[in-house]
């Protein structure tokens, strides 16, 4: 009780701060409101940390207070980040940035006041006119020659969430050194008096139709089998934006192909910060697709696809030969566009010999087959797709890249924007739908194929929640046990090796040799493979309270007839594994 008194006390303190005139009215009147409240658990929530600038920029619940999204903390991180710029770019006669949003509550309002504090550091905004996907203002910042660039968005968080992610001057979010040099800058801002607020318009210039139309151009780029989509052109495709920045771009990038018949779920066209039709706006999830799957039963779709929120997430659903539909996910999405582009860039006699692929560490290893069985280099990172475009950035000038992606229903097929791209991805999937249909096969057979040429696999993602700080020292205990007593066995099988990304070390079980992991940093993840090509990866969320597992097992099967046993077998292993694991 003497803490909770004591935190009280020091959140009000802290709270009565936000009551000075250097405050906005709106602002003043909220924490006067949760100061005067009978409960305290808003202003505590509100105020008891500072909303934390990590390495990916801010996020968190939108309202007043410290540890909020409001103008206040996201004028703070503009005004450290345009302090940072003006002293990594200090030799430039010019800084640009380009700022952007999605279609949240506050969004607009948000990308607006970022603009107006970098113009009033002397910096030059290009402004989007309205939302844009995410992938657009990658592309922007590399295409206007930008230093920088900040959206505003939380990607598929609930409605009550808003985000601000910072990107470099290649197009990528931030990585080291900039992050942590970002970081103690927006640290260093101590008083709302730190903040210029008021811009310049003079500096900052609206942007809009000829990035839209460069940017969908490079896309149409990535076509691979143009005459596929004139023999298959009216192939009917259900796409919903699910309320979010992708309803005009990916419609005009699905008919920038070739395909005549694009079928919307109206309701869920409509724009929207309050998702309103459906209880999280996540493609991964079965509830955020029903409608779209229901207007595919009604047309007879070949395809579903969805975009999230900032339209960088791709869903999809596909139709089997009895006309079931079924969402695929992150692992089998990823897979499948690889498998396309790597396949067809080798029919099209594409391959030199220095085209590479790039994955993370928690995705398939049936990637690294099918990269093997076209003889192309893959590269694992960490996950995230600033470590992709890292590896993009490393390679630039080297090889070529062909794509690259996370289980977690993020692709890139370009190297022209440098984070997750759902309107390319869409438009590709819808190709490779054509492609398949054009060699007598529908989606579910093509993915059969892949598993008979590359080896079957089947991945699972459980994430084990253990909210405060109770939960956050048994996340921690789990992860000590995990090192100093890792399973002898998991689903029947040895424990062959043991990688360990948070010392880098690489354990061989079978000789007992250590190697070196190469990666860039350390991480709090750590990886279990086991004799019959089993992988299990265990990290703590990095914005979550829970630790997530990624178990993956693999088999072989020598025809589709194989298929369902594999699966069956596959589901019955991992809930051993699962056991072994005590989850």
């Amino acid at each position: 009780m003497e803490n909770q008194a004591e935190l009280l006390k020091e959140v009000k303190a802290k709270a009565a701060l936000w009551l000075s005139e250097d405050y906005d009215a709106e602002t003043r009147a909220a924490v006067k409101a949760m100061l005067e409240a009978e409960d305290p658990t808003e202003l505590i929530e509100s105020f008891y940390k500072d909303l934390e600038f990590g390495t990916g920029g801010l996020r968190g619940i939108m309202g007043a207070g410290s540890n909020r999204m409001n103008i206040y903390t996201v004028g703070a991180a503009t005004q450290g980040l345009a302090n940072y710029l003006k002293e990594a770019f200090a030799d430039l006669p010019e800084i640009s940035v380009v700022v952007g949003h999605d279609v949240r509550n506050n969004s607009r309002k948000f990308a607006e006041l970022v603009a107006n504090v970098f113009s009033a550091n002397g910096i030059k905004v290009y402004l989007f006119e309205d939302f844009r996907p995410t992938p657009e203002l990658s592309f922007a910042i590399r295409h206007l020659g930008c230093q920088s660039g900040v959206n505003i968005t939380a990607s598929h968080n609930p409605k009550e969430y808003n985000g601000y992610k910072a990107y470099w001057s290649d197009g990528a979010q931030i990585i080291a050194p900039h992050d942590v040099n970002i970081i103690s800058n927006v640290e260093a801002i101590k008083s709302v008096k730190d903040i210029k607020f008021h811009g310049d318009p003079s500096k900052i210039q609206i942007i809009g139709k000829e990035i839209d139309d460069a940017f969908l151009t490079a896309i149409k780029g990535l076509s691979l089998d143009p005459e596929v989509i004139k023999r298959h052109h009216d192939l009917k495709i259900v796409y919903t934006p699910i309320h979010g920045t992708g309803v005009k771009m990916i419609p005009e990038s699905l008919k920038n192909y070739g395909f005549t018949n694009i079928i919307h779920v109206p309701e869920q066209d409509v724009p929207s910060g309050d998702f309103p039709t459906v209880d999280s706006p996540n493609p991964e999830n079965p509830s955020a697709m029903a409608m779209a799957i229901e207007k595919a039963k009604e047309v007879d779709a070949d395809l579903i696809v969805a975009s999230d929120p900032d339209a960088d997430r791709i869903g999809a659903v596909v139709r089997d030969k009895n006309g079931n539909y079924q969402l695929i996910n992150g692992n089998q999405i990823v897979m499948i566009l690889l498998n396309y582009l790597m396949v067809r860039n080798r029919e099209m006699g594409r391959l030199t010999g220095n085209e590479y692929i790039v994955k993370t560490i928690v995705t398939t290893e049936t990637i690294k087959a099918i990269a093997e069985n076209n003889n192309i280099r893959m590269f694992d990172c960490y996950t995230g797709f600033k470590w992709i475009a890292s590896v993009i950035r490393d390679m630039e000038g080297t090889g070529r890249y062909l794509g690259g992606g996370e289980e977690s229903y993020g692709f890139l097929a370009e190297d022209f924007a440098r984070d997750k791209d759902s309107v390319s991805a869409i438009s590709l999937m819808a190709e490779i739908c054509a492609w398949a249909k054009d060699r007598g096969m529908d989606f579910g057979e093509m993915l059969q194929d892949i598993y008979v040429q590359n080896g079957y696999s089947h991945e699972v993602g459980i994430s084990v929640v253990r909210p405060g700080k109770t939960g956050a020292e048994e996340i921690q205990a789990m992860m000590k046990a995990f090192r100093a007593n890792p399973p002898k066995q998991l689903g029947g099988s040895p424990l062959i090796i043991i990688k360990d990304y948070a010392d880098l070390n690489v354990k061989n079980l079978k000789d007992g040799t250590v190697g070196k992991l190469d990666f860039p940093t350390t991480s709090n993840v750590l990886q279990f493979f086991t004799e019959d090509g089993s992988k299990v990866s265990v990290r703590p969320s990095g914005t979550e309270p829970k630790i997530k597992f990624y178990i993956e097992v693999h088999s072989h099967i020598d025809s589709r007839d194989q298929f369902e046993a594999a699966e069956t077998a596959a589901k019955a292993k991992i809930e051993a594994i699962k056991a072994d694991l005590g989850i």
